[in-house]
């Protein structure tokens, strides 16, 4: 079962792919059919309040396999998802300031 793997490189693949995951979310729950995916991701980089809201969404996918990984004590994997986040709150930090 993929919860069983505990590997720094594992939680690196998880952390990247669930932020994608909560945007998809984000976007078919609020947004789709008036938007095309194109016009809410231009959007999303033009709007910087749209942003962090985006961006928050998509974290929130993060922390719930964090806590998932936690709790399970695949403490590597964790590792490898919280190290994920944090570049990707930083990049996005770096982004609004820029």
């Amino acid at each position: 079962m993929i919860f069983k793997k505990d590997t720094l490189k594992f939680g690196f693949l998880l952390g990247l792919l669930a932020p994608f995951l909560g945007v998809a979310i984000y976007y078919f729950v609020k947004y789709f059919p008036t938007f095309s995916i194109a016009e809410f991701l231009r959007a999303t980089f033009q709007n910087k309040s749209l942003l962090t809201a985006v961006s928050s969404i998509s974290l929130m996918a993060n922390v719930v396999l964090f806590t998932i990984y936690i709790n399970r004590k695949k403490d590597q994997t964790a590792k490898g998802i919280f190290l994920i986040t944090c570049l990707y709150m930083l990049a996005v930090i770096f982004y609004k300031l820029i």
